[in-house]
């Protein structure tokens, strides 16, 4: 109202030209706030000087409207004004806290500045230093503005040390502060509050030396008289306590001779920031009474409650906090304070409060979003989390990097990427994805949803790395299945730029070296651990069990395995049990669960996962049932992932009875539990039980994978169902959208050679979409040998691919062999013998074994190392007669060499499995007969097991490379068919 009266007395007596009284007026109005009086003003006005133009923009930038500010500097610059020393200082700063105009027009100005009379003028060049030194990534940008200052003041050396202490560079602010006092010549450059505050942030920011640093910046402070200051008493508070270092703080804290609210906050948000709430709380009730209190001693107290060891506890406080909020108004009032009540909530795990207190808010500002947004995200509320974030956009408020940080944690957790590439294009454009924590974030991101070019793009592009964004990356790329190499050059590359690696890294480090499965590298990572002085601990010791493990390293596995003793965890004891069952070591893994369980030693879920797994690769039924009978005393039979287990175990131990009961009884199914009982079926034959179960999977609403149509398609395969095949094949396209795989193009090349239908492999196989790989050529070559002698040259082609991809695999020659010897081609056979000769490659030995109470026997084809050698063969020699009686004739055919029929009857008589069922027919036992043997048992062999299991009547279960048969009363489960 006096500046309008006053503008109307000089419009009175006709001095509204005097540019002096004007530039007065115009000053006045924006002190007051009345932006519309004294921008008419400045309109109306016939003449206008730089005085006119820097007083409108010092008042804009001065009641924070950067923008404004900016904006009147282009209309100066561009009507022929050059600004002077207080229109350029007020627009960098204008520059510093406007995010429009921002860095590029500060640049600009930067420039006009150098090519004016300006350039060398101290109180310019520090309002530069402080606007680089906000920008990530500029700060050698304020450095150089720095250095080319002639004369210096404190203010200068204030700033330079202020903008390497809000970066953490504690080294280069006390380097700045030598600097600073060797070049002081008087007492121009004492230094002063400001000076010491930004000594103390950055010695907090120093992990290893902070409280030396501190003692130190003590020392000094008190020699210069500034102890009493409250600014500095109170930074020095903040910084022992945020170091943990409370007697000292407190110390310092009872000695100040003038105390008040800062003080005591300092306090209390170091005790918050070492998560000990608890003894902020304490400070707060004991000195409340000392200080006037003040708005942020109470969001303090919020976080404090925050910060409880029992969250319940503090949410409890929290509350009473919350209660005299509401009662004093403070809750309606202050922003802040409902901020904090956000926070709070969040933090606490009570998200519902947290969302009622931000819906009740009169006033919400960008700490409301952020708090809530960052809480959504913290409490696993993805989706509202993201939501959030889109309705704070459409406010037209900025986000923080905090606000970002979470929608893009979200997108992550919901592998949303394209919403999550959405809001990193929107971080670019709002600046933010240059902080360092946004970038890992958005690395964490692209790595989780494994858009791995996405994430070293970020990488390559971020400006500032930090210990996260080094070990993000080596984490995705350690997952990587393609590029876990380059994991270990991105750790050199980290320790090339001087980064000290910790346990993270090492654990990436570790997992990456786990799936190379290089002991090297293995031991010169070990020593790197040794060097850093992390070896005790115990993520790392099992990082290194696992990454030992693989390289079949397990002397070293059990050294660094005694040596943790009491750090011995769950994961420690399953990484043990995975290396010995890694390295086909079952008899050490089986008595490592004894030992645990004599021990108490808990057994989770995923030990007897993994012991059920060894049992089922090896089939020792016996071990299974035991490890069976450990998960029924430990409560854990109904567990899903358990009894899948078992259910996989069952049928691959021949008991497809047991398997198919305890499915029937399992209250929980799975994709797993589904997969592995229809591969079950289709193993042991059972192509119907096998086709039936897989209808009832799709009206339980389980939907099949990749792995459910191996199983179905095998299932047609042994049951010669082609046309049936072919129908489930085209579903997997056209009903389920699975897009078919190599595996299952093999399934229907093996259900076609195994109908006979030869002709029509060819042509399949032409029609693929995808290029036929060594397994399906093996099939083809497979279906060939079966074909007795038919179709010759496809096998032919089949055998030259092989020879091409896998030129060193034995199997290859072997089947090609035993094709022309089904067709009594003798001399290609042995054609293909030499090559296999000159080739050097060797051929697996074809055995057979049981498991029996002394142990396992195992035989191979002429055994004569067995100690009961003569009681086998005369026991063979028994059961040849019986089932030459019972109408048994020997299969020469399948004697698959150019010999005398009586020489072939021979040696069919002493293949490996005979030897073994002879075998066990010496001892006395009515149960049924289990054999395994490592490849496909032959034709007469299986014929003969037919007669033996009616001669003696016992049932023999034979599983081989392929499947299982089932012998019973002269009949077996494959219909002969197989």
């Amino acid at each position: 109202m006096d500046a309008n009266l006053f503008h109307l007395n000089v419009l009175k007596h006709g001095f509204d030209s005097d540019l002096f009284l004007c530039n007065t007026l115009i000053n006045v109005y924006v002190r007051i706030g009345d932006w519309v009086s004294a921008r008419n003003l400045f309109d109306e006005m016939p003449d206008r000087n730089g005085v006119t133009w820097a007083c409108l923009i010092s008042g804009y930038t001065q009641n924070g409207m950067p923008e404004d500010a900016c904006g009147v500097l282009k209309e100066m610059i561009f009507e022929g004004f050059l600004p002077n020393r207080f229109a350029f200082g007020s627009a960098i700063r204008a520059c510093q806290e406007s995010m429009l105009c921002g860095l590029q027009l500060g640049m600009q100005i930067h420039g006009l500045i150098l090519k004016s009379p300006y350039a060398n003028d101290a109180s310019l060049c520090n309002v530069l230093i402080s606007m680089y030194g906000k920008y990530l990534g500029y700060i050698d940008y304020a450095r150089s503005v720095f250095d080319e200052i002639e004369i210096r003041n404190s203010i200068s050396w204030n700033s330079i040390v202020s903008v390497y202490s809000q970066r953490g560079d504690a080294a280069s602010c006390f380097e700045l502060f030598s600097s600073m006092q060797k070049a002081d010549s008087g007492l121009s450059l004492k230094p002063n509050e400001y000076t010491f505050g930004s000594l103390i942030t950055a010695a907090c920011s120093s992990i290893d030396s902070g409280l030396s640093l501190l003692g130190q910046i003590l020392a000094r402070i008190k020699k210069s008289g500034l102890l009493a200051n409250l600014y500095v008493g109170s930074a020095l508070v903040g910084g022992f306590s945020r170091l943990g270092s409370f007697d000292y703080a407190r110390k310092i804290f009872e000695q100040m001779t003038a105390r008040n609210a800062v003080s005591m906050n300092g306090l209390m948000v170091g005790l918050v920031r070492q998560k000990c709430g608890e003894e902020a709380v304490e400070v707060f009730k004991e000195t409340r009474h000392l200080v006037d209190i003040n708005l942020d001693s109470y969001v303090i107290l919020l976080s404090a409650c925050a910060e409880f060891a029992l969250l319940d506890e503090g949410r409890r406080k929290g509350r009473e906090v919350h209660g005299y909020a509401i009662r004093t108004g403070l809750n309606d009032a202050k922003v802040a304070v409902g901020n904090g009540l956000i926070n709070m909530y969040a933090k606490c795990g009570d998200i519902d409060h947290a969302r009622s207190v931000f819906g009740l808010m009169v006033d919400k500002d960008s700490v409301s979003w952020n708090s809530m947004i960052t809480g959504l995200d913290q409490n696993k509320c993805f989706e509202d989390a993201v939501k959030s974030y889109n309705s704070m956009r459409k406010t037209g408020l900025m986000p923080s990097n905090f606000a970002l940080i979470s929608a893009l944690s979200s997108c992550a957790s919901l592998g949303c990427i394209l919403l999550g590439q959405q809001t990193h294009g929107e971080g670019i454009k709002l600046g933010l994805d240059m902080d360092v924590s946004v970038s890992n974030t958005l690395l964490a991101l692209y790595a989780e949803t494994a858009r791995l070019a996405e994430c070293q793009k970020v990488f390559s592009w971020m400006l500032d790395r930090d210990q996260v964004s080094w070990n993000t990356v080596i984490g995705a790329l350690a997952d990587s299945g393609a590029s876990v190499s380059k994991a270990v050059e991105v750790f050199l590359e980290m320790m090339r730029a001087g980064w000290s690696p910790n346990r993270v890294t090492f654990i990436n480090l570790l997992a990456t070296v786990s799936s190379l499965s290089t002991s090297k590298l293995s031991h010169q990572i070990h020593a790197l651990i040794l060097k850093y002085n992390v070896k005790d601990d115990n993520a790392i010791e099992n990082a290194l069990l696992a990454c030992y493990g693989k390289s079949g390293e397990m002397e070293n596995c059990e050294e660094i395995f005694s040596r943790m003793s009491e750090r011995r965890d769950e994961v420690s004891w399953n990484s043990m049990i995975s290396g010995y069952i890694h390295n086909e070591l079952l008899c050490k893994a089986m008595d490592l669960v004894w030992l645990m369980m004599q021990r108490g030693q808990r057994l989770d879920c995923f030990t007897f996962a993994t012991v059920l797994s060894a049992c089922a690769t090896v089939a020792t039924l016996e071990r299974g049932m035991e490890v069976h009978a450990c998960a029924i005393r430990a409560c854990l039979e109904s567990d899903v992932v358990i009894g899948s287990a078992l259910v996989d175990m069952y049928s691959k131990c021949g008991r497809i009875d047991y398997a198919s009961r305890f499915f029937n009884l399992m209250p929980v199914r799975n994709l797993y539990s589904w997969n592995s009982m229809i591969s079950g079926y289709a193993r042991h034959g059972h192509g119907d039980n096998a086709l039936r179960l897989f209808t009832r999977m799709k009206l339980s609403g389980q939907f099949p994978d990749h792995i459910t149509f191996v199983g179905v398609l095998s299932a047609c395969s042994h049951i010669g169902l082609v046309d049936e095949g072919f129908e489930y094949f085209k579903s997997m396209t056209e009903v389920y959208g699975l897009v078919p795989r190599v595996e299952h193009y093999s399934c229907m090349v093996d259900l076609l050679g195994r109908a006979g239908e030869l002709d029509k492999i060819e042509n399949f196989i032409n029609k693929m979409p995808i290029k036929p790989n060594i397994l399906i050529w093996r099939t083809v070559l497979g279906a060939c040998c079966r074909g007795n002698g038919r179709k010759t040259e496809l096998g032919r082609r089949a055998a030259e691919m092989l020879f091409n991809m896998d030129p060193q695999n034995a199997v290859n020659y072997v089947l090609l062999s035993n094709m022309y010897a089904s067709g009594g081609k003798w001399e290609d056979m042995a054609r293909t013998r030499r090559a296999m000769r000159e080739a050097a490659v060797k051929k697996e030995a074809g055995c057979s074994w049981v498991t029996m109470k002394d142990g396992v026997h195992v035989f191979v084809a002429g055994d004569n190392s067995h100690p009961e050698k003569g009681l086998i063969y005369a026991k063979l020699k028994e059961l040849d007669k019986k089932i030459r009686d019972a109408g048994y004739v020997p299969q020469i055919k399948f004697a698959l060499y150019d010999l005398e029929p009586e020489n072939k009857e021979e040696l069919l008589s002493y293949h490996s499995e005979k030897l073994a069922v002879a075998f066990v027919l010496t001892r006395n036992s009515g149960l049924p007969i289990r054999i395994m043997k490592n490849l496909r048992v032959c034709g007469d062999c299986h014929s003969a097991f037919k007669y033996i299991s009616k001669v003696v009547d016992r049932s023999i279960v034979l599983r081989d490379s392929n499947r299982f048969h089932h012998f019973e009363d002269g009949k077996c489960s494959c219909r002969d068919y197989w």
